[in-house]
């Protein structure tokens, strides 16, 4: 089964009739202020910071589409990609754009706000349940010289149908659930889990001063009335709900991470002052997010990866290069790194800096002003994203063109000398230094661990007790090592107690199949740790214990945790990931109805979405609703544009299930097209070996079982099905060498001694 997903939600029970039927309000200001003051009243006072912020990203983040906003041509302009056609133009004054609904059927829609400005924009349109959707056409602002000021596609040629969650009117472009919360300042979703619908409110439409200073109403008063000096006075005094000045470089940067970090929601609205696991849980170095060295992939925001960073662990923090209120670096080129890195003696708040010429050749080894001068371009290489938005790595490395080759990770400098080779970068570095020191990186630990080489229990738990490796790094480990059951435990029992909220909070998992009793032992007191996302964590794993396992004074508060919990989870219910976290938790406090319906919901949110697919199927065939168990399983098989590898293991369960509904002939041709589409997989050709056997296919599953171990040669179970089958056949010289084999592989497994008296092995 999968498990639940990291700061999962959970729901109540839906009825499949009402979902979707509800029309919730559009988004709009607020009615309750709770404690926010009118978005203008930072304006008369603050006025240098208020031009700063003027036409900022933050301030572009969401507008009203009218003429001062909309960047797009709208002038009766036809955009076509992937055979589907769209026409942008303007009627009485307003937006509209001519394209295919989510019926399937050309419509009109009108346009009413735009997103974002640069390096392109977005266009959003109101849909029935309070719903916005962002158009995957969007207008590319650069200036024409750069390829800008068109019409593009963000999934060029790619097509996808009307009811695919990808399609504009689809789950995955939906405004209120994928990108609301971070481009307006306190927004409430508003969701409604049972009608699958909004009522979204925000206190200011766009990311205006109160998103990051807090609730200012009070401050508002406070400047209203009569005052002292205002240099004496303390933050709380002036009414400020966030005090900077006490939060210390990293809860600075936390304050930024809400939005700037690629996380799960904890079902609470941005919590300004507070430490970011206050509100969000973010996402360690997985392998869809990060290279093995920690580099970017998917889209990530920055967090993850300065946190990785010697800038971060120095306590430099986001407003020592970006200014807060424009948004943009301090000063331009080489210039903001200089502020620090530069010829002057060190400073006292970074007493390890040498006192060097950094924007020299002698440091960059590249003529001054050409692209490989720039500190950027060799310390934050470009990723790009959304066609044409390159976006900078944020770790501020050292290339390592050593670790590229080891690690398949990219490297700055064979990225910009394309005809040249890692071999020649490590040569040419060689070459300006004498034995340059390359020291151990986890991006070899990770590597390692990703293409299964390596004692991973061992590797990882080295990187957790590593106390000098960033909390990300160790919080990845503590992530990966909870799949290693009780090996991992002792270290991650350590873990729990981690200085770092990040670890606590991913070591959790470890203990969820542990015995109530001894869940409860190690993780009780987590129950009460400052962070919610640890909290969270904590009451995700003891989900299912019964209450005669807890201390009797701490039951009423941990039934009263669950609710809440659960209250939380349905607000954040509005995505098939967290359909299946409510399924997940439903399923282990034993309301296996529930659950059910809700793994459904998440299919009908993406059809394609497999650990929904694959955990309805189990279920339901645990709780004997066979036929529906077979249907979702054929469903799933049968899905165009499902990846080869879900696609494979849903095969193979559809195969295992009609084996058990008796059904071989249909079986083995589903465990066939399993083993196609998963070769790497060695357990579906075991299964596939077996099963050929017994319909008597002596060949055909000899044959299976050795494709199985031409890629997994020491896997017992192959070797052992082998032994079997030659046995059976009579082969007892073919069976003995498989034996011999077996027991080089797995000297300590409990079949070989049996299996040594049945083939008379000496």
């Amino acid at each position: 089964m999968i498990g639940l997903l990291r700061g999962g939600v959970l729901l109540l029970l839906l009825a499949a009739s009402s979902f979707g039927a509800a029309d919730a309000q559009s988004p709009a200001l607020a009615t309750n202020p709770a404690g926010y003051a009118a978005a203008e009243s930072c304006m008369s006072c603050h006025d240098e910071q208020a031009r700063a912020w003027k036409d900022s990203d933050h301030d572009w983040a969401m507008r009203k589409a009218e003429p001062s906003s909309v960047l797009g041509d709208f002038a009766d302009t036809s955009f076509t990609d992937a055979g589907v056609e769209t026409r942008f133009f303007r009627r009485a004054g307003q937006y509209f754009v001519h394209t295919e609904g989510e019926d399937g059927k050309p419509a009109d829609f009108q346009i009413l706000y735009t997103f974002g400005h640069r390096p392109l924009q977005q266009y959003l349109v109101a849909f029935p349940g309070g719903r916005l959707q962002a158009l995957t056409v969007a207008w590319d602002s650069r200036p024409a010289s750069a390829g800008g000021q068109r019409w593009f596609s963000l999934y060029p040629g790619q097509r996808f149908a009307p009811g695919d969650a990808l399609h504009w009117t689809g789950r995955y472009q939906n405004w209120n659930a994928m990108c609301a919360d971070c481009h307006s300042t306190q927004l409430e979703k508003g969701y409604d889990s049972q009608s699958d619908s909004f009522s979204t409110t925000w206190h200011e439409q766009n990311v205006g001063c109160q998103s990051c200073h807090g609730p200012a109403q009070a401050h508002v008063e406070w400047a209203q009335g009569a005052k002292s000096d205002a240099a004496r006075e303390s933050a709380t005094a002036m009414g400020l709900s966030v005090d900077f000045s006490t939060l210390g470089g990293a809860g600075l940067i936390e304050q930024c991470a809400y939005c700037h970090s690629r996380r799960q929601g904890l079902g609470v609205a941005q919590q300004p002052g507070h430490p970011s696991l206050d509100a969000v849980l973010p996402a360690t170095l997985r392998p869809d997010l990060y290279h093995p060295d920690g580099q970017i992939m998917g889209e990530v925001y920055v967090y993850g990866s300065y946190t990785q960073s010697k800038m971060y662990a120095a306590g430099v923090t986001c407003t020592d290069c970006h200014d807060p209120h424009s948004t943009r670096v301090r000063l331009e080129g080489n210039g903001v790194c200089l502020q620090c890195h530069n010829e002057q003696p060190p400073t006292t708040r970074f007493p390890s800096l040498q006192a060097k010429n950094y924007d020299s050749p002698e440091h960059h080894h590249h003529a001054q002003a050409s692209n490989g001068s720039q500190c950027v371009n060799c310390h934050m290489p470009e990723t790009t994203y959304m066609v044409v938005d390159p976006r900078r790595d944020h770790s501020i490395r050292i290339p390592r063109p050593d670790l590229a080759q080891a690690t398949g990770s990219p490297d700055a400098c064979t990225a910009c000398h394309q005809d040249r080779n890692a071999d020649w970068v490590v040569q040419s570095i060689d070459s300006w230094f004498d034995h340059p020191h390359r020291p151990a990186h986890y991006a070899q630990t990770f590597h390692a661990l990703r293409t299964g080489q390596g004692d991973a229990v061992a590797l990882l738990a080295q990187l957790i007790d590593d106390l000098g490796k960033p909390a990300i790094v160790r919080a990845s480990a503590a992530d990966q090592l909870a799949d290693f059951g009780q090996a991992a435990l002792p270290t991650l029992s350590k873990a729990l107690a981690d200085d770092s909220a990040l670890v606590r909070a991913y070591a959790v998992g470890g203990f969820v199949a542990l015995p109530p009793v001894q869940r409860v032992a190690h993780l009780l007191p987590l129950l009460d740790d400052p962070q919610r996302a640890v909290r969270d964590e904590t009451l995700r794993a003891l989900a299912d214990i019964p209450l005669i396992a807890l201390p009797a004074e701490r039951r009423e508060a941990f039934e009263s945790q669950l609710q809440d919990y659960e209250q939380r989870l349905h607000g954040e219910a509005d995505l098939p990931g967290n359909r299946l976290n409510l399924a997940v938790f439903l399923e282990r406090r034993g309301r296996k109805l529930e659950a059910m319906e809700q793994y459904r919901q998440a299919l009908r949110m993406d059809p394609h979405f497999s650990p929904a697919r694959v955990n309805l199927a189990t279920l339901a065939s645990q709780t004997l609703y066979m036929d529906e168990a077979e249907k979702v399983l054929r469903d799933g098989v049968a899905l165009n544009g499902m990846p080869a590898s879900d696609r494979g293991n849903l095969a193979y369960m559809l195969a295992l299930l009609l084996v058990e509904r008796g059904q071989p002939a249909e079986a083995a041709t589903f465990m066939a097209e399993a083993a196609e589409a998963a070769p790497e997989n060695a357990r579906i050709r075991y299964n596939q070996g077996l099963l050929l056997l017994q319909m008597g296919k002596p060949d055909a599953a000899q044959q299976a079982l050795e494709s199985g171990l031409s890629r997994a040669p020491d896997d017992a179970d192959l070797l052992y099905a082998l032994i079997y089958l030659h046995g059976v056949s009579g082969r007892r010289e073919l069976a003995a060498q498989y034996w011999q084999r077996l027991k080089r592989a797995s000297p300590n497994d409990p079949r070989l001694e049996p299996l040594r008296s049945d083939l008379r092995i000496r």
